[in-house]
């Protein structure tokens, strides 16, 4: 049985992430990369579908973890009657994908024991096990390879891999798991000590980038380093999250795959990184992204792969039970397939926002542009799945449309000075200025009194917030002033926001899902908008105590259960963090600057 969600802390190493949890268990891991295939999915079912636990075997009177400084090392000190130990786990950076575990014993004497499980391809295939020597484990199945070393000599029990030792004060025992291609040579292990200080200083070098946001900066930190740790270095794409089909709905079918590149998540975190001064990342982002949407703009899609692949074909794991019964398991995701109007939005305002940070405009941006928007232009007026990917057909919502309205008005905005340049700008402000008025006719309810969530419709929608945080109408506005008011009467769960009410409003799947956390932290950034500060101040403290010990977040919470709902760590969920952190700083400063940070 897997532990509750928010029970896990995430290593990484920017080309992949495991995901340990409380009683030392690593109930996760792709190798070679964020989306390969899981050489550990207990996640997803039980501990025969791979898991590397190591642990005290003597019953535990008291344990803690926490990362050393701003960093991804985690540490977990361990209390026994005997004595007192402490695991260090992180996965070392660069080239070659490994985890390390080192156990280091504190005071008296502590007894461990590991109990590893390999598997290949998501928990399915057993591999074959031989020794290379007394110290040294090989694991081969299909392509892949894993080679266990240890300073502990293991032994096989019933396709597991065991070890029992102990650690007085002062001893420690290594353990390091590798992956690599089968058919090449066992590559020699990493430099263990070598490798734990770079990422120490690696880890906390990046951190240490990180301006002040008054009282916030902890958890800004945290969140920009699990937002790092969600990168694929090599291209700079950004996961969604590192996880597949955690529920947002315990025992149902609201589970997911969320090991891609969404436009819009990249987008977001792409304007985090900016706002404080992470222009590496941004540029690398960038990159990624005008490499991934190249070509005919009628192909362009919603996610993308690591490194920019189209096909992400989605099917299931039926070998899996999924986490806590809830299936089906789903590897690749086929609303890469759908077409989603705000993305060329967020694409617009990425661009318009990169260039007001500070990024040098990049040769292939405007000729991307030019194709761009004339085919939105001809398709804004379609319906669309929208932002929260509806699998019960196409509507004209509201949030699509504003984005789509956003795209033209940012593209007016970048029109160049020449002749040309300020007869395009003025075209792009004509559609802006169409797409302004349908919204305000047909978006509002059969009384006229507030926005819904699509044309003819009397649902609400979280995403309506974006109205005023966009700019398509002030804050003030009293048509937005009373959509506000109907989201907090209808969407408010707990003191937290639904995205929508998925009991009345048909997605084409079963009803019921948690609330959906980044949309709540767009609630504050409205009230900071509104001046209503204290209020804004307040959600921000409720959702930010919602992080687990290690300072992470899902994508949901459930209220009445107290516990987190789908994948995890959730970048959206972060980026929440790190926005509205900023807007309550800039609030709180003599000259407020509420420019769009979201």
């Amino acid at each position: 049985m897997p532990a509750p969600i928010e029970d896990y802390a995430l290593l990484g190493n920017c080309r992949s992430a495991a995901l340990v949890s409380r009683d030392g268990s690593i109930d996760w891991l792709c190798l070679p990369r964020f989306d390969a295939p899981a050489v550990f999915a207990a996640l997803l079912g039980n501990e025969e579908n791979g898991r590397w636990r190591l642990a005290p075997s003597d019953p535990i009177e008291h344990s803690s973890r926490q990362y050393l400084g701003d960093t991804l090392v985690l540490e977990t000190t361990w209390v026994t009657a005997s004595g007192r130990a402490r695991v260090l786990d992180f996965m070392p950076l660069g080239e070659v994908n490994s985890v390390v575990r080192i156990v280091e014993g504190v005071t008296g004497e502590t007894h461990f024991e590991m109990d590893l499980v390999l598997r290949f391809d998501y928990g399915r295939s057993v591999p074959w096990v031989e020794k290379l020597d007394p110290l040294t484990l090989s694991a081969v199945a299909g392509p892949d390879r894993l080679i266990l070393s240890s300073s502990v000599e293991p032994h096989g029990l019933d396709h597991h891999t065991a070890a029992r030792f102990r650690v007085g004060a002062g001893e420690r025992q290594v353990f390091s798991l590798r992956h690599q291609s089968s058919h090449l040579p066992v590559q020699p292990d990493c430099d263990i000590d070598q490798a734990l200080q770079y990422a120490l200083t690696h880890w906390q070098a990046f951190a240490d980038r990180c301006p002040e946001v008054g009282p916030y900066t902890g958890l800004v930190r945290r969140s920009l380093l699990t937002l790092k740790a969600m990168t694929y270095a090599p291209t700079g794409g950004i996961v969604a999250a590192v996880t597949t089909s955690l529920p947002e709905r315990i025992g149902h079918e609201r589970n997911w795959d969320y090991r891609f590149c969404w436009l819009r998540d990249a987008t977001m975190t792409l304007l985090a990184f900016m706002n404080l001064g992470y222009f590496d990342e941004a540029q690398a982002w960038r990159e990624w992204l005008l490499r991934s949407v190249a070509g005919n703009p009628e192909q362009m899609q919603i996610m993308y792969g690591l490194a920019g692949e189209r096909d992400l074909q989605e099917y299931t794991l039926p070998w899996l039970a999924g986490y806590e019964r809830s299936q089906p398991v789903r590897v690749g995701n086929a609303a890469a397939e759908q077409r989603q109007l705000d993305i060329y939005g967020e694409l617009a305002d990425a661009m318009a926002q990169a260039i007001k940070g500070g990024l040098p405009r990049h040769p292939r941006s405007a000729a991307i542009s030019r194709l761009i928007l004339p085919y939105v232009e001809r398709i804004w007026r379609d319906p669309d799945e929208g932002i929260w990917e509806v699998r019960g057909g196409r509507q004209h919502f509201v949030h699509s449309k504003v984005m789509a309205w956003v795209a033209f008005d940012r593209a007016a905005g970048l029109a160049d000075t020449t002749e040309e340049g300020r007869e395009q700008g003025r075209h792009y402000r004509q559609v802006a200025d169409q797409i302004h008025q349908e919204v305000c006719a047909r978006g509002l309810d059969a009384s006229g009194q507030h926005f819904v969530q699509a044309y003819g419709s009397t649902e609400m929608d979280a995403s309506l917030l974006q109205i005023a945080l966009t700019g398509f109408l002030p804050a003030e506005d009293p048509r937005f002033q009373r959509t506000l008011v109907q989201i907090e009467q209808r969407l408010l769960k707990n003191g937290l926001l639904l995205r929508y009410d998925s009991d009345s409003c048909s997605d084409g799947l079963t009803p019921g899902e948690g609330t959906f956390l980044v949309c709540s932290f767009w609630l504050a950034d409205v009230y900071v908008l509104l001046g209503r500060e204290a209020e804004a101040q307040a959600l921000y403290e409720t959702l930010t105590a919602l992080c687990n010990d290690v300072g992470l977040l899902a994508e949901q919470y459930d209220p009445a259960g107290k516990r987190m709902l789908g994948n995890f760590p959730q970048a959206f969920s972060h980026i929440g963090i790190i926005n509205t952190a900023l807007n309550l700083h800039r609030a709180r400063s003599p000259v407020r600057d509420r420019a769009r940070c979201d």
